[in-house]
Formats: structure tokens, sequence, C-alpha cells
């Protein structure tokens, strides 16, 4: 066999590539998905169980009302509709069971409102066909924000609140936070939550779903969140991991993270409307990592991926409420990471809030990379009071891959703003379907091929050495994404292949060797 030394040069127009600083991003919890936002272009999640006009939807009266403790092991049935009266607490070591299309309605005077607490369990798995629902005991027509109280469900892991614990916000007498993260307070599946959400007080309110400390081992799945009189879902510290969130008209915020929640969320879907807003200013996205913003540990670290945020102003003539402000308002040195979603119609885009803030995007702390905002009314970049950070070229480091647009027309994303049966997925042809960060690539070794890279990281020149003789392979180059960037078919290779890098751009990059038999992966730095 000859000595085979081969000049590759690329000639082609590469991507620009990113290397998270955060490992979760491929963590095995996230489907490796191509595309950005909440849907593609085949699987609409919300089918069959999704309620669109929960105000006009007719259910059965009551047959049971629940007040007080739940002390012992309790099974509610779909024969049965049951009456949240005030608090009701589910205490430590009780699971309480609800069966697939089971109905339970919030007393309005009382303010119904379901606790599970620490070292409790809620098993509500619906199915698609049979969801679980919690809803105004108000007749059609006549149900508002705020009917009842919501559900609210306390654990075990940790939160940054120094003492490791505090009591629940909204009134209930409950305590969440602890030292396991791997709690489980149960499973939530298949199940619709409308019109909850209480303000209490000043910034002491009931969510829709409020997760304090909740543990990794607690399943959250196929949630919908309607007309929440506070914000939709407020996590306070805790690890619990969740797919495929909706929320609906809410008043306050839809996704809300602070204590030190570190999280994975996937596949989520908000739905505005223009007239309701909050006066404390009503944002999608609402992250801190405490209330002062203290360096308290753990940090608020969430990923966040796949989410689809649908603001109040479908078109730009709409008129909304002057209370709507931002669709991501990150404040109060959260760490959040936010990766593969989609930002339409806000009165502004993002707003990057305070020095500590800024540290963390300039330290690959907090994170927003492949994100398109569109069609936003005011200001794409809002800059908080005296701030000189410039949070327009931060968002638009090339490495990001993040965008922005006039209109979301262009993103061509099939009838999100209808209200009644809304339609969140994309044209075959929309330019989202393949334009995720997600790595989808694994490092793997067969025996019948063995090379080495080096130098790597690489600068201009890498080499790779064929340790073993190959008579006929295709060698590949591929981004992180696994868009294969060269191909060609080489033969009799017995020593070195040199690859001239100068053209990448600083990034993570593949070399595949194939063959016949056999296949292999490495990966390589480029500086």
């Amino acid at each position: 066999m000859k000595k085979t030394s081969i000049i590759l040069f690329l000639m082609v127009i590469l991507v620009p590539l990113v290397s998270y600083s955060q490992p979760s991003i491929n963590d095995p919890f996230f489907d490796q998905v191509s595309y950005r936002g909440a849907f593609d272009d085949q699987d609409d999640w919300t089918s069959g169980w999704a309620n669109w006009d929960p105000q006009n939807t007719n259910y059965p009266v009551t047959t049971q009302t629940i007040s007080g403790e739940i002390t012992s092991n309790t099974t509610w049935t779909n024969d049965n509709v049951y009456l949240l009266q005030g608090f009701v607490y589910v205490v430590n070591g009780v699971t309480l069971t609800i069966q697939p299309g089971t109905i339970i309605r919030g007393d309005k005077n009382s303010k119904g409102t379901l606790i599970i607490e620490r070292g409790a369990k809620l098993i509500a798995q619906g199915t698609a066909s049979e969801p679980i629902v919690f809803t105004s005991n108000q007749s059609a027509g006549s149900r508002n924000y705020g009917d009842w109280g919501g559900v609210i469900i306390c654990g075990n892991a940790k939160i940054n609140v120094p003492g490791g614990e505090a009591q629940i916000e909204g009134g209930p007498r409950s305590y969440y936070g602890g030292t396991n993260d791997n709690d489980n307070s149960g499973i939530l599946k298949y199940l619709r939550i409308e019109f909850p959400g209480i303000p209490f007080q000043p910034d002491k309110e009931i969510n829709g779903l409020t997760m304090g400390g909740v543990g990794k081992n607690t399943t959250i799945d196929y949630i919908q969140v309607s007309y929440s009189g506070d914000d939709a879902y407020e996590w306070f510290g805790g690890c619990v991991n969740a797919k495929h969130l909706i929320t609906l008209g809410s008043w306050d915020d839809d996704f809300d993270t602070d204590y030190g929640f570190s999280g994975m969320i996937q596949y989520a879907v908000a739905l505005r409307e223009p007239n309701i807003a909050d006066v404390s200013g009503s944002n999608a996205f609402e992250s801190d990592n405490d209330a002062s913003g203290s360096t308290n540990t753990p940090q608020t670290s969430a990923v966040f991926s796949n989410i689809s945020i649908f603001g109040p102003k479908k078109h730009a003539s709409t008129t909304i409420n002057s209370n709507y402000k931002r669709a991501m308002h990150l404040r109060r040195n959260t760490g959040i990471d936010i990766y593969n979603s989609i930002f339409i119609g806000w009165q502004d885009g993002l707003m990057i809030d305070g020095s500590a803030c800024e540290s963390n995007s300039n330290n690959s702390i907090l994170n927003i990379k492949y994100v398109t905002m569109a069609a936003m009314a005011g200001n794409y970049f809002a800059t908080a009071s005296g701030s000189t950070f410039d949070i327009h070229s931060w968002f638009l480091t090339t490495s990001f891959n993040n965008d922005t647009l006039s209109s979301y027309a262009p993103l061509l994303i099939r009838d999100p703003y209808n209200y009644s049966n809304p339609d969140f997925r994309l044209h075959s042809n929309s330019p989202l379907l393949n334009n995720s960060g997600f790595v989808g690539i694994n490092e793997n070794d067969f025996s019948g091929i063995n090379v080495s890279l080096y130098p790597n990281p690489v600068n201009d020149i890498l080499n790779i050495h064929f340790q073993n003789n190959v008579d006929k392979a295709s060698v590949q180059i591929l981004d992180i994404m696994g868009r294969i960037l060269y191909n060609e078919v080489l033969f009799d290779i017995n020593n070195d292949l040199i690859i001239n890098t100068a053209s990448l751009p600083s990034g993570t990059y593949i070399i595949r060797v194939i063959n016949s038999n056999d296949l292999l992966q490495k990966s390589f730095i480029k500086l």
C-alpha cells in the first residue's frame, strides 16, 4: 500500500457553530430535534386533550365536597365530580390518586386550592382521550381569572433560600425545600388547570401550577394552564423536569423561575390574548436567582428548549394592554438558558436586567442560542435604566445563531392565532424546521477503523492519523448539528490525512470515516 498524504481545502460556506458551555443541553432528557419552537410540521401534541374554549365548556355538577386535610391514601374516581373548598392539604406520607377523566372544580368563595405537601404524592395520570380537569365551579359563560386557587406541589429538593426551606407563597401553611434532588412528588400527566391563580397579596400569589422544591423524579408532562389570574407556571427552586406545557391567556407571566430552579423544560407553547395583563408587568419569561438577586446557591439555571411564544400582538395594528412588557425579562442574577425557541408578538423582546445578569451573559452562565424573535411592537432589546450593556450585539453574536424578524410571516407557522383552534405546526417549507442547535452526534469507535486526531484543539492544520490500513473509506466533516460539510471517497489510506482548517469558524466539529463494514466518529475543536 502506498503512503498517502492528502490536503483537503474546504471550499464551502459554513454555518457558524456554537460550543455549549452548559452540558445540560446534551442531557438525554432532551429529544435532539432539528427544529426551533415546540412543533414540527407533523405532530400536534396538543390534539385531543387541550381545550381552547374552557369558558364555554359545560362541566357536570359537583357530587362530593373536599376540604381540610387528606390524611390517608385516597383515590378520586371519574364517576364523581369533586369540589375543592378552601385549602385542601395532602399531608406527608399520603398519596392522592386521581383517575383519568376526573373533573375537579374549585370553589370561588373559599378559593379552593389543592396543596401536595412535602412527602406527599399526587398521582394524576390522565390520558390524551381522558385528561384530568381542574376548573372553575362557575357556570359556562361566567368563569373568570382567579375563580379558585390552583395546584401547589411542595417537595424536598434544594432551593437557595438560607436555611434550605421556605413557606410557599399565597397563604398555605406548607413549606418546601430540602436536600433530596431525587425527591418524587408524583405524576401529573394529561392534566388541565383552568381559571386558577389568586393574588392574595402583592407578590404572594397562588399560580396555576406552583412547584416549590420539586424533585427530578416527579413527572410533569402534557399540562395546560388556561386563564390563570397570576403566573401559569412558577418554579421555586427544585430540579423537576417537564415536557409539553401549554399556557393560554395568562394574566401575568407564562413561565416564572426563581430560588435556584435547575430543571429542564422541552416543548412548551404560550398563546396570549391582547386585552389582559398584570399591573406588575406581564412577560412570557421572568427569571430571578432570588428576590434580591443574591449569589445564593444553587443558582437558577433552568434549561428551556423548543419553546413557542405567541404574544398578544397578532398584527402590527393590534392594540394591547399597556401592562404587557417583555418576551424575556431576565434579572436578579439568573443563569437561565433558552435554546431552539421562537418569541413572537410582544411589546418588547429581551431585557437582561442588572449587572449580575450582564456578567452571567458575558461568562456563558446565562445563554440564549438558536432563538428567533419576530414582530416585536416596541424594542427588540430593552435596556435597563443606567445600563451600558449592548444586549443587541450580545444576542446577535454570530456563534449564538439568533435572529430577529420584523414579521413572523416568513416563519411559515400554520395558524397560531386562531384562538378557537390554533395550529402551531410549521409548514413543510418553514425555515424553522432545520435550524436547531442540538449536537445529535455521539462519538463512536469501531474496531475496524482506528484513527487519532492531532492537534486537538486545532488552529489551521488538523492531522488524521490512521493507525491501521484502510483500502477505501468515505471521509466526512460535519458540524455539530449533523450537517455534512465535506464528503470524499478516498483509497489506500495508510498514514496521515492533512486537513486545512483555517477557513472553519470556531466551534466543535466531527470527523466521520465510513467504509463497507465500520464507522468511526471523532470530535475536534477549532480555536
